[in-house]
């Protein structure tokens, strides 16, 4: 990430967190004319015992210089979650030039004990993904209930562009929005992780150009390196399908994630994915 796309994300960023607080969650009088969303730049800056001028200019983008204890104050008026902390500490104080582009082979191999745990993952469709989001693994249940990644290329297999490329996704998650925004939490961590990978910044201008939701999806998005929700699926097959999805980090040399959709126990998910991947009766 270069220093300048570096500090217009940090702007970004503290925009979009002091927008969604609202007064009252501040323990502010709500008081009138309020002309923007949230709290105002003031608010943030008395909260976090700093001086109006100076919170401005770091939310503005300028390249000033800043403290960790600093910036945990500022953590602290924003009401940042843990991993939006790490995100605003590895913006706010970049120590790279941002060229390097890590080489994808690092973390496109599976160790077999890894694919082991996938296969026998039976019950539950299964995503292996690595620090882009590219799709390295996945298991015949995932296959069933999403799509079969075998037959994309690999350089296709980016689970935050088939997301929006392939009409599959759209018709699957009824609440598509909402399973879309899980991956960019994801995303979002690991941009602040590699902000010296410039993969990033042409990924995700290519996908504002070839996109028009994921702009501003991708602007509201949190940071969350391991999102829990609950998805309700409309398969073509199966007809409605509830997930809990788990989001795990592989531990190793290899940055992988491991997105396990586990059956809702209160739902007949796991019997209706059974028949899905049961085969066909032969003539």
């Amino acid at each position: 990430m270069s220093n300048q796309n570096r500090l217009q994300a940090l702007s970004d960023f503290l925009k979009s967190r002091r927008a969604a607080i609202s007064p009252a969650a501040a323990g502010l009088l709500e008081g009138s004319r309020r002309r923007t969303p949230g709290l105002r730049r003031e608010e943030v800056a008395q909260l976090a015992g700093v001086s109006n001028t100076w919170y401005t200019w770091l939310e503005q983008g300028r390249d000033i210089k800043v403290s960790p204890s600093v910036l945990d104050c500022i953590a602290a008026a924003l009401r940042l979650t843990k991993d939006e902390r790490s995100y605003l500490f590895a913006l706010a104080l970049d120590n790279g030039p941002g060229s390097m582009i890590y080489p994808q082979e690092e973390s496109s191999v599976i160790h077999p004990s890894l694919q082991k745990i996938l296969q026998e993952l039976k019950s539950c469709p299964t995503i292996i993904s690595d620090r882009h989001c590219g799709i390295v693994g996945w298991n015949e249940a995932a296959a069933h209930v999403f799509l079969d990644f075998a037959k994309l290329p690999p350089e296709q297999r980016n689970m935050i562009s088939l997301l929006f490329v392939r009409k599959e996704f759209r018709r699957l998650a009824v609440n598509w929005e909402q399973f879309v925004r899980g991956y960019l939490s994801i995303f979002r961590a690991y941009y602040g992780q590699y902000l010296e990978d410039r993969w990033y910044d042409e990924f995700i201008a290519e996908m504002k150009e070839q996109h028009p939701e994921f702009n501003q999806l991708w602007e509201e998005s949190r940071v969350s390196s391991a999102p829990d929700v609950v998805l309700e699926f409309r398969h073509a097959k199966a007809g409605k399908m509830l997930f809990h999805l788990t989001s795990l980090q592989v531990q190793g040399s290899t940055d992988l994630r491991c997105s396990i959709y586990t059956p809702a126990g209160d739902s007949n998910t796991e019997s209706k994915l059974k028949q899905l991947m049961a085969p066909e009766p032969q003539a």
